[in-house]
């Protein structure tokens, strides 16, 4: 009797492991296993262990913007409870313009199991969970099974060999509360929420993303825009149908996602903590690519000065030369004009430095040259060109030329006037343009405060102004240009071509935009204007022409309605800005796929090269890059032989996305180039000028396997 009872009594404590039979479902081999053997009175972890087919996925507790999660229904003995699924953290599975929530690969979803102090150590019961799962790739397959586990009970805990370890990491790195302070608020179309707590001091929140637990209060696949604190973080979210109706929740609650870290959040309504924000987005100061103040001022300056040989600048910076020839033999006139022309670059950089800095404080996101996103602007900009072309080609006067070009221009206030709206309609047409030195300073810049902001983009205003400066400023310089006659007239009328280019190439770009509407829009806008201006010149040209002038006045609003029109025209969707679309038919058509965060991480996963083009249709830096450097059978053979992959990301119009990835590279416009190796480590960053050799060069490296030792 004594060796039975002794005998059952081992038997309760070495009890045998859980047993349970896989299930094939068509896409996923399901079955359940467990952490431990059961206790009575404690609480075991059971787990549904998926391992689904490549290409398929299942679905997170939010599944996102379609899908639907995992449910389990069970089967327990007398007195057994189970709880909630522990969901572990999700990948972001992109399904076209969609994003959604879920798991591929093997995942286990464990479930709390209470047992009843009445089970008897010794016995094995048997569980039973009837499963639901909705797999899907191209398409969705709702599948299920009905899986079993026979589960022995035990004295004290006995882990299973084969589980135990899988499922304890599991639980260990799910999502759980870590005392984290939460706050949100609604601004417009964004959602604002600041998280704070010990976790986060120091923390890497490079890709830092949130996850909500319900699937309407942001948009998912929207870019989530990170802004660094001392104590925290903070990220601006698309936000959702609710939230976008006026039916904010309560609390805003989900996981937020670190590299190697996430934490359950529930914030609520109210402002920021102290220490959410403040030092910028992540990426230009972790990768240590963010420059300090004095060296963003240096690259401004530096950016500046060699904006002026941009070919977007040298139309207007071709009539400034001529208006200092037609002063060169007066010094005092000539310093006067050039301080009106630094006027007009300064206040000009200020105003779109301030209305960048307050739409970025308002959630949007946007960059330099982000004025040029907008159809009605630039249908704007290429009616402006086309009205100073037209008076450099003596259709009609303004006074004494807006420009300020010829000898015309008198020492008086209109001439002090043209020199300033010289230097507004330069830094205007040298929004497209990003020169050398310019992307780290602007990037530096919208990184920091509005007094430091401001700052830097007043240095930059100061290196493009400076050559005329200096030069109105340096008489025997000006001595030696000939004295204002005949030619002048001449040199006026030659210039009124770079102008008509101008606003030729801004149609281009409002074509990119808004397709063949707003292209009518844009071009009926301009035969309206140019009749306006001939109307003008030919009441100038008469002692008294009243009804000419109204009837142009008029003409001029019909313009200005024909512009706000574009409003109303939908934007050009699927555009490309490439180059080769208008290119030469010399030039190699490289092929490219569509740029998104989803499918870089795609080809990393594989191991592929990628070469990102942040690019724009407006950008003349980006397409004298397109013809100089990419078109080329240099770049193409080298995509080839490297196996990468080209992508291309087109800013022409807003999208939230871009403005995002360029933000997390330091960046607040375009051209960017990134190159990401095979290796899987940072992408390298090209210069904002190309050569094919230089991209070639680039692509190899980033093919070859990395040197051991």
């Amino acid at each position: 009797m004594r060796l039975t009872m002794l005998l059952a009594l081992m038997l309760a404590l070495t009890a045998a492991p859980a047993l349970a039979a896989p299930v094939n479902t068509g896409h996923i081999e399901a079955e359940l296993v467990a952490q431990e053997a059961a206790v009575p009175g404690g609480t075991v972890y059971v787990a549904v262990r998926q391992k689904i087919a490549k290409g398929w996925h299942t679905y997170w507790r939010n599944p996102g913007d379609s899908g639907e999660p995992t449910k389990i229904t069970w089967t327990l003995p007398a007195g057994w409870k189970a709880g909630e699924i522990v969901w572990p953290t999700p990948t972001r599975q992109p399904i076209g313009p969609l994003m959604n929530y879920g798991y591929s690969g093997e995942v286990l979803l464990p479930t709390p199991i209470e047992v009843p102090a009445s089970a008897r150590a010794g016995e094995t019961v048997r569980l039973t969970a009837a499963v639901l799962f909705l797999v899907c790739a191209d398409i969705c397959i709702p599948e299920e099974a009905l899986l079993t586990l026979d589960l022995p009970v035990a004295a004290e805990p006995r882990a299973d060999a084969s589980w135990s370890g899988r499922i304890a990491r599991v639980l260990a790195d799910a999502p759980k509360p870590a005392g984290l302070t939460a706050t949100f608020s609604v601004k417009g179309p964004k959602i604002s929420l600041a998280v704070t707590g010990t976790p986060l001091e120091g923390a890497n929140v490079a890709g830092a993303a949130f996850y909500p637990f319900s699937g309407t209060v942001i948009e998912h696949a929207g870019a989530q825009i990170i802004e660094r604190g001392p104590r925290g973080l903070t990220l601006t979210l698309p936000a959702g149908a609710d939230v976008v109706r006026g039916q904010a929740p309560a609390t805003l609650a989900g996981v937020l996602v670190l590299p190697g870290a996430a934490y359950e959040i529930s914030a609520t309504a109210g402002p920021a903590p102290a220490g959410a924000a403040g030092l910028g987005p992540p990426a230009a100061d972790a990768a240590g690519r963010g420059p300090g103040l004095p060296a963003a001022l240096l690259f401004a300056f530096l950016g500046g000065l060699i904006l002026n040989l941009m070919p977007c600048v040298f139309p207007i910076l071709s009539m400034k030369a001529a208006a200092l020839a037609g002063h060169a033999h007066e010094a005092r006139t000539a310093r006067r004009q050039g301080l009106a022309y630094l006027a007009g670059v300064l206040a000009t950089f200020l105003a779109l430095a301030g209305a960048l800095i307050v739409l970025k404080a308002a959630g949007e996101a946007v960059g330099w040259g982000f004025q040029l996103q907008s159809p009605v602007a630039v249908a704007a900009l290429a009616t402006v060109m086309l009205l100073v072309a037209l008076n450099l080609s003596g259709v009609f006067e303004v006074g004494a030329s807006l420009q300020g070009v010829g000898g015309r221009l008198a020492d008086g206030k209109r001439g002090l006037t043209g020199s300033f709206m010289t230097g507004v309609l330069a830094v205007v047409v040298a929004a497209p343009c990003t020169a050398p030195f310019m992307g780290p300073a602007m990037g530096f810049a919208m990184t920091q405060d509005a007094a430091v902001s401001l700052l830097v983009f007043a240095t930059l205003g100061l290196g493009l102004a400076a050559p005329f400066v200096a030069l109105s400023f340096a008489p025997p310089l000006l001595r030696l240009l000939p004295r204002p006659g005949a030619w002048m007239e001449t040199l006026r009328n030659l210039l009124a071509f770079p102008m008509y280019g101008t606003a030729a190439w801004l149609v281009w770009v409002l074509a990119q935009q808004t397709g063949p509407t707003g292209l009518a829009l844009g071009l009926a806008a301009a035969v309206v204007a140019a009749f306006a201006a001939w109307l003008f010149g030919r009441a100038q040209r008469r002692e008294h022409a009243p009804v000419m002038r109204w009837i142009a006045a008029a003409m001029l609003l019909a313009v200005c309605g024909l512009i706000y029109g574009l409003l109303l025209a939908p934007p050009r969707a699927g555009t490309p800005a490439a180059a080769s679309e208008a290119g030469p038919a010399s030039a190699v058509e490289l092929p490219s796929e569509i740029w998104s965060p989803a499918r870089v991480a795609a080809l990393r996963a594989e191991g592929r090269p990628v070469f990102v083009n942040f690019t724009a249709a407006w950008c003349v830096t980006c397409q004298v890059n397109e013809q100089v450097a990419l078109s080329t059978r240099t770049v193409a053979e080298a995509l080839k032989s490297s196996g990468a992959v080209y992508l291309k990301a087109d800013w022409t119009n807003r999208d939230a996305a871009i403005a995002g990835a360029l933000a997390e590279h330091g960046r607040a416009g375009v051209p960017l180039y990134l190159v990401y190796g095979s290796d899987g480590g940072p992408p390298v960053i090209l210069p904002q000028l190309l050569t094919a050799g230089l991209v070639a060069e680039a692509l190899g490296k980033a093919a070859a396997p990395p040197i051991e030792g």
